[in-house]
């Protein structure tokens, strides 16, 4: 007979998918451990908007007060065409979008899941998992230590696109790979205007500048594929490209962070296996447009946090995963909806001038209501609004 597990539910990956379900499943009263490869949180924002579903769930844990004010995030956009997300729901306190640093918010979520009792373990190298038919068994590698392994009745990889949890349990992924790639850095030392998604005859660049004085760039020279580096571009690639596009020089730059993304669209054909489990990225795979990789995953989270807790809380005789179905059911459609409207954005976006007649069109559409709100919503994570009554009377705010 085996023995007492060690804890009751393994999250791998405590970025803040991973840290925000950890907290989500002590609230239910389930043990958590969090393995975490990473020695020390990473510093870099790469995503830094929060859209109105997901400042719902914030808000439903006090986490909005322990991030302090957050400004807004402007109107918003479709594939670089303006939206303004506040049309998702008028009225509503948390309508639009809101900028937090990712880094700003990792660091508060750690702090409210390690005060709820959540265990993070850093340094830990996840090296293999079997799921047996009562408990799963993570093998690890922590810093200065020999191997181990952690038992625990589920496991959910929380580690990215890269999930070594998705690769170990044999998850299947469906989709397609990019075929367009854009470079983003932030840098320190230049001085260039601030674009939002200006289009020129050689490609797309954007520029913002952050309280702290660098500036983010992000630019995409027409038809560029993803490039077969092992890691992020060099300063120099990033150079080449901006001046392509703007004509401008910007070699002078101290790069605080350099990173590249494509257009990849792929997602696990199921979020659970036995009793391992996916969330975030390590579920689904996209172009981060306006920061919705970040959302679907917090609100991977928040749909299975008490799921799962449900499901470790059940007598080993109920058997059953009711839950756990209902968590891929949910997610994975709501995932699957989600990558489509990034792929269209995506096209949109990073299009030469092929897809300008396709930009006017759909710019034509973003004038009608209906058809604003309608992506407002799925962009802010609220669901599509039902159709208006037979009779002419309003749509109801269903999901």
């Amino acid at each position: 007979m085996a023995g007492p597990l060690d804890t009751d539910v393994i999250v791998v990956g405590a970025g803040p998918v991973g840290l925000l379900l950890a907290g989500e499943l002590r609230l239910a009263g389930a043990r958590v451990t969090v393995l975490e490869q990473l020695t020390e949180p990473a510093t870099e924002s790469r995503a830094s908007t929060l859209h109105t579903r997901t400042m719902e769930i914030l808000a439903g844990h006090g986490l909005l007060e322990r991030l302090g004010p957050l400004p807004g995030g402007g109107p918003g956009h479709f594939g670089g065409l303006p939206l303004d997300l506040a049309a998702a729901a008028p009225g509503h306190r948390h309508a639009g979008q809101w900028k937090c640093p990712q880094a700003h918010l990792e660091a508060v979520l750690y702090d409210w899941a390690t005060e709820l009792g959540a265990r993070v373990r850093r340094g830990h190298v996840v090296t293999g998992l079997r799921s047996r038919a009562d408990r799963v068994e993570a093998g690890f590698i922590a810093l200065g230590s020999k191997p181990a392994v952690l038992t625990a009745s589920y496991l959910v990889g929380c580690d990215g696109e890269q999930s070594t949890v998705r690769q170990l349990a044999g998850f299947e992924m469906d989709g397609e790979d990019g075929a367009l790639e854009m470079l983003r850095a932030d840098l320190a030392g230049i001085d260039v205007p601030n674009r939002r998604f200006e289009r020129h005859p050689n490609g797309l660049a954007t520029a913002f500048r952050w309280p702290d004085g660098t500036t983010r760039v992000m630019v995409h020279v027409h038809g560029s594929r993803p490039g077969r580096r092992t890691g992020a571009p060099g300063l120099d690639e990033v150079v080449a490209a901006w001046a392509t596009v703007t004509g401008e020089d910007i070699g002078a730059g101290t790069p605080v962070w350099l990173n590249a993304f494509d257009n990849t669209g792929r997602q696990a054909t199921r979020y659970v296996k036995g009793r391992i489990l996916l969330a975030g990225d390590a579920a689904h795979v996209q172009m981060p447009v306006g920061g919705q990789a970040l959302n679907l995953g917090l609100q991977d989270a928040a749909d299975l946090g008490c799921k799962l807790a449900e499901e470790v809380a059940r007598p080993a005789a109920a058997g059953g995963a009711g839950q756990l179905d209902s968590y891929h059911e949910t997610r994975h459609r709501i995932g699957a909806a989600t990558l489509t409207n990034i792929q269209a954005q995506a096209r949109l976006l990073l299009g030469g001038p092929e897809v300008d007649g396709l930009r006017s069109v759909f710019g034509e559409l973003l004038e009608i209501g209906s058809a604003r709100r309608h992506l407002a919503r799925a962009i802010s994570g609220l669901g599509h609004p039902e159709p208006a009554a037979p009779d002419g009377g309003p749509p109801s705010d269903g999901t």
